[in-house]
């Protein structure tokens, strides 16, 4: 499935993330039949399920809807800056340094 389409983008970040679509079903609170239909393209989830859907998958809404621009750097740095934010709580101080020790380390 190409990822030029709602449903593509979804299954892509599954695979990324390694979620199943009975897993992300059950983080945004739909049936897997309804995942597997958005997922084929055969129906649109409301803007209430795309938001959770995003969030479930680290991601944004924009990106899921392919109307994020991501040709300018400011763009993907709040991107980035919103996912390490929403985060953070989860990660572990070897993670957190990981991630200060790439910005420094790429000069």
């Amino acid at each position: 499935m190409e990822n030029n389409t709602l449903g593509g983008r979804i299954a892509e970040l599954l695979k990324t993330t390694g979620l199943t679509q009975r897993e992300l079903a059950n983080m945004v609170g739909v049936t897997e039949v309804s995942m597997s239909r958005y997922i084929s393209n055969e129906r649109t989830p409301k803007g209430t399920v795309i938001a959770n859907i995003a969030n479930a998958l680290h991601t944004t809404s924009d990106y899921l809807l392919g109307t994020e621009k991501t040709e300018a750097f400011d763009t993907e740095y709040y991107k980035i800056h919103r996912l390490i934010a929403r985060n953070a709580p989860h990660m572990s101080i070897d993670q957190k340094r990981e991630l200060v020790n790439a910005l420094f380390e790429s000069d």
